[in-house]
């Protein structure tokens, strides 16, 4: 699958903007618009989730870890696992799930 600019498909989850990059048969690719006020609460889902910070501040909990991240860092989020994330700094977050998520198609 190839996915052009101009093709990719605004959505909204939670209040969260973001954009549907790519979704293959076993993962997924977005990039998060986040807003200061797009909070995301503790939460859990089966999927692995990783990430690459493309600019803004966050503070990302998970696990033991409790972590400010910002512009070129990286994370990964075991599936089940509970995880929250304070917006610091608006900005943009690539993810990439395994599997697709369903409820963001």
């Amino acid at each position: 699958m190839i996915v052009k600019k101009k093709d990719a498909q605004i959505r909204e989850f939670l209040g969260v903007k973001f954009e549907l990059l790519a979704i293959g048969e076993k993962s997924m690719v977005t990039k998060m618009l986040y807003k200061k006020h797009n909070n995301v609460p503790y939460h859990e889902h089966p999927h692995e989730q990783s990430g690459y910070v493309i600019s803004g501040k966050y503070r990302l909990q998970f696990g033991s870890y409790d972590e400010i991240l910002e512009k070129g860092d990286t994370y990964s989020i075991p599936g089940n696992t509970q995880h929250t994330l304070e917006i610091l700094e608006e900005g943009e977050v690539i993810d990439f799930f395994n599997p697709p998520r369903e409820d963001y198609l």
